[in-house]
C-alpha cells in the first residue's frame, strides 16, 4: 500500500498501465539483477569457478526478494546493488561467495536496464498495434465523410474525416516500424568489467575463453551486446530510444490537439466520449471539457523534453564513465515509457468513443465550403476561355462581400452572388456555376487514399502477427 503521507509520483499510480508500472518497479528490477547474477554463475560453472550446486542454490533463491532487508542495507552501504547482493548472499550460504565474480556493478545494472527497455518496448509496440487497428477501422468508416479543411486555422478546402485521421495513422505506422527495427538493434553492455576491457574476466577465464563466455551469456539473457563499451553501454542508445518515444508522442499530441480544436464550441464537429456521471467543471455544470486530449497534450510536452537529458548523458559520459547520469536515468527511462504508454491508452479511449456531430460539420461546410470551391470555379472558367486574372478579381470581390455577411451571422450568399454574375455567365451557365460550387464534391482522391492506407496498415500488422 502506498504511503500517502509523502510524495508519490503520479507515474506510480495515475499514469501508465499496471503492466508498464510493474516493469519499472523495484521488485522487477531486483529480480532482473538476480537473474543476471544467476546467468553469470551458471556460465562460470563450465570454467570451474562455480560448482553446479552453488549455481543451483542461486537459481532456487533467485526470486526470494527481501526488499525490507535490502533497503535497510542500502541506507548503510549507500549502494543499491551491493545491498541486494548481500541479501542474496545471505539467502545462499553455499553460493554467496561466488555472486558477482569478476563483475562490476554496470555489468549487472546496464544489462538489466536494457532488458527492462526491451520488455517495455514490447508493451508499447503491442499498444501501438491495437491503436493502428482501431485507426484503420475508423478511417474506413469515415473515408467518405466530407469535413471542412483548415490551413492557418482558417477555413481552406474540404477534406474527409477519414483522410484527416489517415495522416496521423501514417505517421504512427512509420513510427511503429521504426520502433520495431530499433528494438531488434538494442544492445546491452555485456560482461566486460570496470572499464570495458574484460580484464577481470580474462584473469578468471583466460583471454582465449572470452568470446565463448560472452556468447553464452548473450544467449542466456536473450540480449545482444555492444562489441565496444566502457563501464557502461553507449549512452547514445538512451537518446535514440527516447527520441523515438518522443516522436510517437508528437503524433499523438497533434491528433489530440486537433480534436480539442474541433471539439471547441466554435466548431463543435467532434467530441470526446463523456460519461453520464462525468463532471466537466466544478463551477459550470454544462461543461464537457476534452480532458483526455488535454492529458495527452500535457504528458506529450513532458515526454518531448526527456531526449534532451539523454543527450546530455551521452555527451557528458566522460572518458570511461561518470556517474552523473545515474540519478536522472532512474527518472527519464521509466517515465518516458510510462508517458507514452498512458498517451496511447488515452488515445485509444478517445477514438473508441469519439462523438461525430454531423449537424455542426454540415453547418461549417455550408458556411465555408463555397469559398473553397471558388478555386475549382476559377479553373473551370479558365478552361472555358476566360482570362484567369480577370476572373480571379471578380470572384475575390464577391468573396469579400460574402465573408462580411457570414461574419454578421447571415447565411453565406456567395453561391447566389456568383451564379447571378453576368460576367461569369458569358462562360458558364448559372446551373453550371452552382454545380461547380458544391464544395463537398471537391475532394479529389482523398477517400480512396485513406482507404488504401487503412488496407496497408492491415497488411503490415497482419504480416507481423
Amino acid at each position: 500500500m502506498a504511503d500517502h503521507t509523502i510524495y508519490q509520483s503520479p507515474f506510480s499510480w495515475r499514469y501508465g498501465s499496471p503492466e508498464m508500472q510493474r516493469i519499472w518497479g523495484l521488485e522487477f528490477t531486483r529480480i532482473l539483477w538476480r537473474k543476471i547474477w544467476v546467468a553469470l554463475a551458471e556460465t562460470q560453472v563450465r570454467y570451474g569457478l562455480v560448482s553446479q550446486e552453488q549455481a543451483a542454490e542461486l537459481r532456487e533463491n533467485q526470486t526470494r526478494l527481501d526488499l525490507k532487508r535490502s533497503l535497510e542495507l542500502e541506507r548503510e552501504r549507500k549502494h543499491d546493488l551491493v545491498a541486494e547482493m548481500e541479501v542474496f548472499a545471505e539467502q545462499c550460504p553455499e553460493a554467496g561467495g561466488v555472486i558477482h565474480l569478476g563483475a562490476t556493478s554496470m555489468d549487472i545494472k546496464d544489462n538489466a536496464s536494457v532488458l527492462q527497455q526491451k520488455a517495455a518496448l514490447a508493451l508499447i509496440i503491442s499498444s501501438l498495434e491495437k491503436l493502428l487497428i482501431n485507426l484503420a477501422d475508423l478511417i474506413r468508416k469515415q473515408a467518405d465523410r466530407p469535413v471542412m479543411g483548415f490551413t492557418h486555422l482558417q477555413s481552406a478546402e474540404p477534406s474527409t474525416l477519414g483522410y484527416r485521421l489517415a495522416q496521423s495513422a501514417q505517421d504512427l505506422l512509420l513510427g511503429y516500424q521504426d520502433l520495431k527495427a530499433f528494438t531488434n538493434r538494442i544492445k546491452g553492455k555485456g560482461f566486460t568489467g570496470a572499464v570495458g576491457t574484460s580484464a577481470s574476466y580474462a584473469a578468471l577465464l583466460g583471454e582465449e575463453n572470452l568470446p565463448a563466455f560472452q556468447e553464452e551469456l548473450s544467449r542466456k539473457l536473450g540480449l545482444e551486446f555492444f562489441p565496444v563499451v566502457t563501464q557502461t553501454y553507449p549512452r547514445l542508445q538512451d537518446y535514440r530510444l527516447l527520441t523515438r518515444l518522443a516522436e510517437l508522442g508528437a503524433v499523438l499530441y497533434k491528433l489530440a490537439f486537433d480534436l480539442r480544436i474541433l471539439s471547441s464550441t466554435c466548431l463543435g464537429e467532434l467530441g470526446e466520449p463523456f460519461g453520464e456521471e462525468q463532471v466537466g467543471s466544478s463551477a459550470m455544470p454544462f461543461k464537457q471539457n476534452p480532458i483526455r486530449s488535454e492529458k495527452i497534450n500535457s504528458l506529450g510536452r513532458y515526454l518531448a523534453q526527456l531526449p534532451r537529458t539523454a543527450w546530455d548523458n551521452a555527451a557528458h559520459n566522460l572518458l570511461e564513465r561518470t556517474l552523473d547520469d545515474s540519478a536522472n536515468r532512474r527518472i527519464i527511462l521509466p517515465e518516458g515509457f510510462l508517458c507514452l504508454d498512458e498517451m496511447l491508452l488515452a488515445t485509444r479511449e478517445v477514438l473508441s468513443g469519439m462523438q461525430i456531430h454531423q449537424a455542426a460539420i454540415q453547418a461549417n461546410l455550408a458556411d465555408y465550403g463555397p469559398f473553397a470551391a471558388t478555386e475549382k470555379l476559377l479553373m473551370i472558367l479558365s478552361k472555358a476561355g476566360a482570362d484567369r486574372q480577370v476572373m480571379h478579381e471578380i470572384i475575390r470581390g464577391h468573396a469579400g462581400e460574402a465573408w462580411e455577411a457570414v461574419r454578421q451571422g447571415d447565411d453565406n450568399p456567395l453561391i447566389e452572388m456568383l451564379t447571378g454574375d453576368s460576367r461569369l455567365q458569358g462562360y458558364l451557365s448559372a446551373d453550371e456555376i452552382r454545380e461547380v460550387l458544391q464544395g463537398t464534391a471537391y475532394l479529389g482522391d482523398a477517400a480512396q487514399r485513406a482507404r488504401d492506407l487503412a488496407d496497408h496498415i492491415q497488411t503490415i500488422l497482419g504480416s507481423n502477427s
